[in-house]
Formats: structure tokens, sequence, C-alpha cells
């Protein structure tokens, strides 16, 4: 039960922003997940969650991280290789360890997904614990 009762010295309004330029392996061919050579939804998704990360950076109790827990995105455009596409991320809400941010990605043609993404506050030791 100990692992529930951390304390999370956290506050809504954090927030980061990440930059990628989109490259051969960033597609969703060379990521397996489809057959066009534009941004992949999974490199999508591991970039917002980046950005997640980058906001609580330097922000979280030493001896823990965060771990992905949901991730819900309306990815709503393409994005070819060779173009940048930047994603935002934002604090919104604290629910005890739970972290949710509103997150959203745009390219330079304007916005390419919108969502959501919810992050778990863990004891790195306790945590690693569980995977042995």
């Amino acid at each position: 039960m100990d692992a529930y009762c951390t304390r999370v010295p956290l506050q809504p309004g954090l927030a980061a922003k990440v930059v990628i330029d989109v490259c051969d392996g960033d597609t969703a061919v060379a990521l397996h997940t489809g057959e066009v050579p534009v941004l992949g939804t999974p490199r999508l998704v591991a970039l917002c969650e980046e950005a997640t990360l980058a906001a609580v950076a330097g922000q979280v109790p030493e001896g823990h991280t965060t771990v992905g827990m949901r991730v819900q995105l309306d990815h709503l455009a393409p994005t070819a290789v060779g173009c940048q596409v930047s994603a935002e991320a934002r604090l919104e809400k604290i629910e005890g360890r739970r972290l949710t941010f509103s997150v959203s990605a745009s390219d330079d043609r304007g916005l390419i997904a919108a969502g959501k993404v919810t992050r778990v506050v863990v004891d790195v030791d306790k945590f690693m614990d569980k995977t042995s």
C-alpha cells in the first residue's frame, strides 16, 4: 500500500514542446504499422509521450519517474518525410499519482494530432521489482 501514498509535488500547467524532423525510420512502413511512407502513428504517440516527460522533467521526487498508462490520440493528418513535427504537452489534472496531460502535434501545415496521455508516478525500485 505504501506505493500508493506517494506525494506528488506537481502543479497543473507544467508544459513542454519537443520537435523532430521526420525521417524514413519514423514512417508507418519502417514501423510495420502501415503501407505508406508518412509519419507513423506509433512514432507520433512516442513524440507526444516525450513531451509529457519533458513537461515534468526535474519535478518528480528523487527515485521516482512516470510511466505511461493510457494514450488517447486522434491522428488527424499525414506528415511526409522531411517535415518538422512539434508535439506539445500540458499537465491538466493530478489525481493521486495519475497525471493527465493534454497533447497536440503540428507540422508546417497545422494540427496533425490531439488527445490525452495519462502517466503514473512510480518509485523506480519498486516498479522494477515487479519485472522479476
